[in-house]
């Protein structure tokens, strides 16, 4: 199959993108998160729901990036979507913070990359990653 001009490009960029989904899901399993003894039994329960969620946003993300027939700039754009509206629930989480007294740093779990919070660092670069994705996809021909 000949893809338009862009369109691996696109694809590798998204699939970055889905360290998104599943980072996470690994990063949060432990100590500092879902078998956190501090944390109440409701509150890791929607931890796990949401951890769940996101592997299978992942998954979904990564059959529209590759595996959809037939392949067409709608399946990547569909996953740029997704993938936006998942790093602004982060962003938006962090803005928010103040309101809910949310920390984005717990210093006993937490490193910092660069001087930067490695949760900022992180989904700083997967957005800088999709603003250049959605740039080629955009150059991508219907």
């Amino acid at each position: 199959m000949n893809l338009p001009k862009h369109y691996r490009t696109v694809q590798i960029l998204l699939t970055l993108g889905c360290f998104e989904f599943f980072g996470p899901i690994l990063k949060d399993t432990g100590a500092s998160h879902l078998m956190n003894t501090e944390w109440v039994g409701h509150a890791r329960i929607h931890l796990a729901w949401l951890l769940g969620f996101m592997f299978f946003s992942g998954l979904a993300n990564l059959y529209l990036i590759w595996f959809r027939q037939p392949k067409s700039k709608d399946n990547l754009k569909v996953s740029a979507l997704w993938q936006g509206m998942h790093l602004a629930g982060f962003w938006g989480a962090v803005a928010l913070a103040p309101l809910y007294n949310g920390q984005l740093v717990d210093h006993r779990y937490h490193t910092f990359i660069l001087g930067i919070e490695e949760n900022a660092f992180v989904f700083g670069v997967l957005s800088i990653i999709l603003f250049i994705a959605i740039y080629f996809l955009r150059k991508i021909k219907a």
